[in-house]
């Protein structure tokens, strides 16, 4: 009963999701934070990029350590996301902001990257005919966190300091954590390949021009998005969306169903990069129209789409990876993918502030710059469903010799 797909994939991948993807409650918290700590909330913005940034970096590099024990890692999620928290909070008792922007950004981040990237390979090798939906289950869990732990922060924060608050999540996340990382477990079929990692292999992988291609779709999603994302409020209110909190509702809504319904329905595709392609054209078409109509139900369409494809985009990645380079280094080439994630964690905010703080353009530049980009995007998904075709065309004729 206890080796089944669910108990030992699905349900500890959603259980480390939801509870490291309250990352994206940031908003929510940093203004109580920045109270309690007697500084502005610009002072304390860099705690969330930096967990963003060693979310991403730490992934890139525990890819091999989580092919190697995938009980080991999930637990060390656990322990570096709910220790960060902890220090989080005496940080905030101390008026520290760098004490603050090591266990919030830096060792919260790392509990992040390798929680993140634990569970994907597990479900992909027990949901085998349907890695799609193993990792829309599994990654829509991330954004569901945001709907689920919004109220139960707003509801402490009402009640608590933000310094009570950030340990009453910890306290929160243990249990769940816990029992993911004692009910996780790969099939008994699947032999790990030992295989030794050389800096060679990896430098063949990263400068492999369809790994390039991915991760420049990959970064470049995440830069849209989170440009969109980091003046989703000031939109809402200049098209005279009367409740911000239903707009965050619904965007996160969004990015939910996005994550699942984008890779369940890869599973459909025989050319995977075919979903990204989809993902960029739509993104392309809602800015495309934001920006020549500049109309309240337009724009709110846009960031419903682009939040959809923004989610989408994290989900069908591996996928994708899959696709591209088989099951056997999955974990390792998906940890170097998610650098992408680091480094546009640090640019995505910075372009839109540039453009409409700095420069003081409008936000009908901001979406025409997004749609050049998610133009450059859709290009790049076309030349690797290209480099796809050649590749099963050059697998037929391998075969048909063989025979």
């Amino acid at each position: 009963m206890m080796e089944n797909k669910f108990v030992r994939a699905a349900i500890p991948a959603l259980f480390i999701h939801m509870c490291i993807g309250s990352v994206y409650c940031w908003s929510l918290l940093k203004g109580q934070i920045a109270a309690d700590m007697g500084v502005g909330v610009p002072q304390i913005e860099m705690a969330f990029s930096l967990a963003i940034f060693f979310l991403g970096m730490s992934a890139a590099f525990g890819g091999r350590l989580v092919e190697k024990n995938v009980n080991l890692t999930s637990f060390l999620s656990m322990v570096c996301f709910v220790a960060g928290l902890c220090l989080a909070s005496y940080a905030v008792t101390i008026q520290s902001l760098p004490l603050l922007f090591a266990s919030y950004g830096a060792l919260m981040g790392v509990g992040l990257g390798i929680g993140y990237l634990s569970p994907v390979k597990t479900l992909m090798l027990w949901f085998k005919d349907s890695p799609g939906l193993a990792t829309g289950i599994a990654i829509s869990g991330f954004g569901l966190s945001k709907v689920i732990f919004s109220p139960i922060i707003e509801g402490l924060l009402s009640v608590y300091n933000s310094s009570t608050t950030l340990l009453l999540m910890a306290a929160i996340s243990v249990l769940p954590m816990t029992l993911a990382a004692i009910l996780i477990r790969k099939p008994k079929h699947w032999i790990e390949a030992t295989h030794k990692f050389c800096i060679k292999e990896a430098f063949r992988i990263i400068f492999n021009p369809d790994y390039i291609k991915i991760w420049l779709m990959f970064f470049i999603n995440i830069t849209c998005g989170l440009a969109l994302i980091a003046f989703e409020k000031p939109i809402g209110l200049y098209v005279g969306f009367s409740s911000i909190a239903l707009l965050s509702s619904l965007t996160a809504v969004f990015n939910t169903a996005g994550r699942f319904c984008y890779a369940t329905c890869s599973d459909f595709l025989t050319r995977k990069a075919f979903i990204y392609g989809i993902i960029f054209l739509t993104s392309l078409a809602c800015c495309f129209a934001s920006y020549t109509l500049m109309m309240p139900l337009v724009i709110i369409v846009a960031l419903m789409v682009v939040n959809a494809g923004y989610g989408g985009g994290f989900s069908t990645l591996p996928i994708i990876l899959k696709e591209t380079f088989g099951m056997e280094k999955i974990s390792m080439i998906h940890g170097f993918a998610l650098s992408a994630w680091a480094w546009a964690g640090l640019s995505g905010n910075q372009l839109s502030s540039y453009l409409i703080n700095i420069k003081g353009y409008g936000y009908d530049v901001l979406f025409a710059v997004l749609g050049v980009l998610y133009a450059i995007s859709f290009v790049i998904s076309l030349s690797l469903m290209h480099s796809h075709h050649k590749m099963r065309a050059k697998q037929t004729v391998h075969e048909l010799k063989i025979r």
